[in-house]
């Protein structure tokens, strides 16, 4: 194995991770907020509630975390890769080109960072209303 493929494959692997661990969460969020809405509409025991609202805020702090990791690791093969660029024609620098752009919103890491704070922020304030129920139904 070359550098080029070594870096190639580091890149890909790590990627498709990232989008894999996306997609993993978005389907586990899927699950939890439908059995939080359950359990609000049933007026389960408000513990439960409670403990559902924190797995989401446990879980989305685990996904922040990993994709962090992620990040870290498509960064390490990225300066390899721009190097090994200079030897294409400008318009197949693809790095090199995503370096300068200026999409700054327009980023996988934004909307992933979007949906975990989001559902951070979900599971918060179910913790917070079951917390409030808990104390209304004493």
């Amino acid at each position: 194995m070359n550098e080029q493929q070594y870096l190639c494959e580091h890149y890909r692997f790590n990627a498709e991770q990232r989008l894999n661990a996306f997609n993993f969460f978005v389907v586990l969020s899927m699950f939890v907020d439908g059995g939080v809405f359950t359990a609000v509409e049933k007026n389960f025991h408000p513990l439960i509630v409670m403990l559902l609202g924190g797995f989401v805020v446990i879980v989305s702090a685990v996904f922040w975390v990993m994709d962090l990791r992620s990040r870290q690791l498509l960064s390490l093969a990225v300066p390899g890769l721009r190097a090994m660029e200079q030897q294409l024609p400008e318009q197949a620098r693809v790095f090199t080109r995503d370096l300068n752009s200026h999409g700054r919103f327009i980023r996988y890491t934004t909307a992933i960072r979007a949906l975990i704070l989001g559902q951070l922020a979900c599971g918060t304030a179910v913790v917070f209303y079951g917390l409030l129920s808990y104390l209304n139904f004493l």
